[in-house]
């Protein structure tokens, strides 16, 4: 806009000010005596062209309706005569305002017909005493169009003043006030006579702008506004209302500076529209999308109810307090019923500085406190934890060895020189910040109880929300149950010290306040099932696992070991990683370890799946690389089920797949160690010497994938050695790739002074620091031993018939040499039966050999690869019952298949003098 058309438009003069509008003087005779130039401006006469002319050669003699004179004519069908409309003047035209003036025809030199409104104004003095020539009266005129427009800006200025719901109000150089419109009277509660000449400061004491980046006060936004002269707009300003003390109002204001005519100023203006209803509108809307974005970060109960908690004070209410059931903390099913069946739990209580509230639920907090039990002990507020262990059983946190290395010195045993007494050091040691310490840390969430009549009670009963003055009760509901109360708390009467509440509080909830706390309620109510459903199904899978892992490894002559075993966090759930040590025949033993993919139940379900049909394989003595394969068969066996194959669709995915597994039999008379792997990380090997190393094992495919063969690998361990056989979980994490992992449990493992449980929780703290990771972590180590020459006798004996009577006569002698003549009468049953069977069934050369360990064990070996089965003989058979008689005098009996043949194994107890 220029600065002529912004003159103009300031410009207020009506058009019909005798300074603009085009002015006649007339004589009595309403002869032209006078033309101004804006009369010669508007019709395109000139005054000389004017003067002495009559009045109705310009305009109408009779005032026109609201049709043009042109258009009248044409409607009525009467042309028209002398410029004179036959319209009656008294049908006014144009808004109100314009009625009481004349609207005339105007003829224009041009030949143009132009509407105006015309006014009139007699001259002092008696018209009798003016002859012709004499001035009269003066008419003024203007187009009816701008006086319409005059007329408008007129009507904006009334409304602005009268209706406007925005106050406006005008500060002079001083910041004083010095008019204001009826909206702004309003706002103070006063008329404008009352507190004229006040500073804003005084009318609204103790505002401020909480708009960032302007100044906080009235007077230094406005004296910004007069030095700068720039406008500022939409400012929020927070205050009480004069009209309305005791609640804080908020106002979008704006401000200019006013100038006059000549650039002079005067003042600023101020533009203020009240928008506490829209700001608390756009707050709830804050407050759900915070709630959407801070609560249910975690599945954890107690954790979504502090969120809650936290959300809500102190922008919603002055206290919260979160009870959930217990049946949702345990992970049970939301209860359904009358409020005695349900035992609630104060699990979140926020209250903001100095606005705690009574609390009915617990009266009395000294009572309260006097009842809540330690932080270590077990809490009485929750049942017993079905996954929680009992004495002995390892906790879900952290599964370790329980005690001493596995295995206690023997005198048979040949033990790793001088780290017997590193080894012999016992005691559970735990991981410092493992998360075995969860149960340990756990909240104690003491039992809340309501008294009828009460809010909370009444909402319990009808399953509703409870408005009551300053307390809103609302149900936390999923599923048809009830998981809790949520109780928002506006402190409407003194807090538990006596203060009142604060004058700018409010202490009720308004209509869209109980529909933004039930809708509050609604999604924390969504997380909380969700927790609790999260809850119930880790609980099980824990239990399960517990119960599917070993909860201790039986002592062994082959190895010791220590262990240990880290579930994943409570955010990715209970996974699938297994291990074991199954004791095999002639004193061997075998080791693995292994990792399901996926996490939950289905995870530890498929690991409890494994683990058995690993410990089933193992005791059919096979190979490493024949049990994979096995192994791996039996994983690829679900994927090839139909989906109806149980009459209804089941999930297709099958965890099983993808399973990796690394089995290993070591020897403790030969030293020899057999290991394969099915897309298991190789094990750690560490000799006497300290030396770390990875064996390049031929890497067979995941198990369930199938397409390629597993390939053992054998070596020699000698005695001391370390093998450490480990999960991803212990060595891979976000932070650090694999090798890092490998470098840094190869560095632990190097110290030849510290004990298998030393090492074990070394290993855990570096690898694991926090205790707990992403994926679960299992650890399983095991230091080689031999077994001593005296122990073992072995003899080879030709497959001939005599050959029974020298086998005899040798385990006789070896027996004796023992001190077990208890089981001399046993030995040489066993030991005829089965040369008599090799050398009939079998070839030679034939073995014999006897082991003293923890049992006797006695083997026969030849080169047939036909296995003997127990049955039961007919009364008329001759033979077939020597087997059974075998089987009835020793504790097992098996068969082992070896390159060359097959041996027949038996082990019989010690005598108890002899306990090994």
């Amino acid at each position: 806009m220029s600065a002529a058309n912004t003159a103009e438009s300031a410009d207020f003069r009506g058009p019909l000010d005798i300074t603009r509008a085009a002015t006649v003087v007339l004589d009595a005779e309403s002869t032209v005596i006078g033309w101004s130039p804006a009369a010669a401006e508007l019709l395109g006469y000139e005054p000389a062209e004017a003067l002495g002319r009559p009045l109705s050669a310009f305009l109408s003699v009779h005032p026109v309706g609201g049709t043009p004179p042109a258009a009248a004519a044409e409607a009525s069908g009467v042309p028209e005569a002398s410029g004179v409309s036959g319209a009656p003047a008294s049908t006014g035209i144009g808004p109100p305002s314009l009625v009481d003036n004349e609207i005339h025809v105007a003829h224009a030199r041009d030949g143009r017909e132009l509407l105006v409104a015309t006014a009139t104004c007699p001259l002092p003095g008696g018209a009798a005493d003016r002859g012709p020539g004499a001035p009269d009266r003066i008419l003024v005129a203007a187009e009816v169009g701008g006086l319409r427009h005059w007329e408008s800006r007129i009507a904006l200025l009334q409304g602005l003043a009268t209706q406007s719901p925005v106050g406006l109000a005008i500060y002079d150089t001083d910041l004083r006030l010095t008019w204001c419109n009826t909206a702004y009277e309003r706002e103070i509660g006063q008329p404008l006579a009352a507190f004229r000449g006040k500073r804003a400061d005084e009318l609204y004491a103790g505002g401020s702008f909480v708009t960032p980046g302007y100044p906080q006060t009235l007077d230094g936004v406005m004296h910004q506004v007069l030095e700068t002269g720039e406008p500022v707009l939409d400012l929020n300003f927070r205050a009480q209302q004069p009209s309305d003390p005791g609640r804080d109002h908020l106002w979008s204001c704006s401000y200019y500076r006013l100038e006059d005519a000549h650039g002079h100023v005067f003042g600023v203006c101020e533009d203020a529209f009240d928008v506490t209803d829209r700001y608390r509108v756009q707050e709830r809307l804050a407050l759900l999308v915070e709630a959407g974005r801070r609560i249910g970060t975690v599945l954890d109960v107690a954790t979504t109810a502090e969120e809650i908690a936290e959300v809500a004070v102190p922008d919603f209410a002055a206290t919260v307090r979160v009870d959930v059931t217990r049946a949702a903390m345990t992970g049970e099913t939301a209860a359904v019923g009358s409020a005695a069946d349900m035992s609630l739990l104060r699990v979140a209580d926020r209250s903001e500085p100095g606005a705690a509230t009574p609390d009915p639920g617990l009266p009395d907090p000294a009572l309260r406190d006097a009842d809540r039990p330690d932080p270590g002990g077990p809490d009485p507020g929750l049942p017993d934890d079905p996954g929680r262990p009992g004495p002995g059983v390892p906790g879900p946190g952290l599964l370790d060895s329980g005690g001493p290395e596995t295995g206690p010195p023997d005198p048979g045993v040949a033990d790793p020189g001088p780290l017997d007494s590193a080894d012999a050091e016992g005691g559970s040691r735990g991981v410092p910040g493992a998360a075995g310490s969860r149960d340990g840390d756990r909240h104690s969430y003491p039992p809340v109880t309501y008294p009828p009549g009460s809010p909370q009670h009444r909402s319990l009963s009808s399953g509703g929300l409870v408005l009551d003055e300053g307390t809103l009760v609302v149900p936390l509901r999923a599923g048809g149950g009830i998981l809790g109360l949520v109780t928002f708390d506006r402190c409407a009467g003194p807090d538990a010290s006596g203060r009142p509440p604060a004058p700018d509080r409010a202490t009720t909830f308004d209509n869209g306040e109980v529909a933004l706390a039930d809708e509050l309620a609604a999604r924390a109510a969504v997380c909380i099932d969700n927790a609790r459903r999260y809850t119930r199904e880790r609980t099980a899978s824990l239990a399960l696992q517990r119960q599917l892992l070993p909860h201790h490894l039986p002592p062994q002559s082959a190895v010791r070991t220590a262990y240990r075993y880290l579930p994943a966090d409570d955010v990715t759930g209970v996974g699938g990683d297994w291990f074991d040590v199954i004791p095999l025949s002639g004193t061997r033993v075998g080791l693995v370890v292994g990792d399901v993919v996926g996490h939950g139940l289905q995870a530890a379900a498929t690991m409890g799946r494994l683990r058995t049909s690993v410990r089933a394989f193992a005791q059919l003595d096979m190979a490493p690389d024949e049990l994979l394969t096995r192994l791996d068969d039996l994983v690829g066996q679900p994927a090839e089920e139909p989906p109806d194959a149980y009459g209804g669709a089941v999930e297709t995915y099958d965890v099983t797949t993808g399973a990796t597994c690394l089995y290993a039999v070591y020897d403790p008379v030969s030293r020899r160690c057999v290991m394969a792997r099915a897309g298991h990380l190789p094990p750690a090997v560490v000799d006497p010497d300290g030396a770390v190393s990875f064996p390049d094992l031929p890497a067979g495919p995941p198990l369930g994938l199938g397409g390629l063969p597993f390939e053992s690998m054998e070596f020699e361990l000698p005695v001391g050695s370390l093998l450490a056989l480990f999960t991803d979980g212990l060595v891979e994490a976000r932070d650090h790739d694999i090798s890092h992992g490998l470098d840094t449990l190869g560095r632990v493992l190097a110290d030849r002074s510290a004990s298998l449980e030393e090492l074990c929780d070394r290993a855990v703290s570096e690898l694991v620091p926090d205790g707990t990771s992403a994926d679960d972590t299992a650890l399983l180590l095991v230091r080689t031993r031999e077994l001593d020459a005296e122990r073992v006798a072995h003899w080879e004996l030709s497959a001939e018939a005599v050959s029974v009577g020298r086998a005899r006569e040798l385990a006789t002698g070896q027996l004796e040499a023992w001190g077990l003549e208890e089981l001399v009468f046993a030995t040489q049953l066993v030991v005829s039966e089965l040369v008599t069977n090799a050398v009939r069934y079998a070839g030679g050369p034939l073995g014999l050999r006897l082991i003293r360990d923890r049992t006797l064990v006695c083997e026969v070996a030849d080169t047939g690869h036909t296995s003997p089965h127990l049955r039961h003989s007919a009364e008329d058979d001759e033979g077939g019952r020597g087997l059974f008689i075998v089987a009835q005098l020793v504790q097992r009996w098996g068969t082992r298949y070896t390159p060359t043949g097959k041996t027949i194994w038996t082990e019989q107890a010690l005598p108890p003098a002899d306990g090994g």
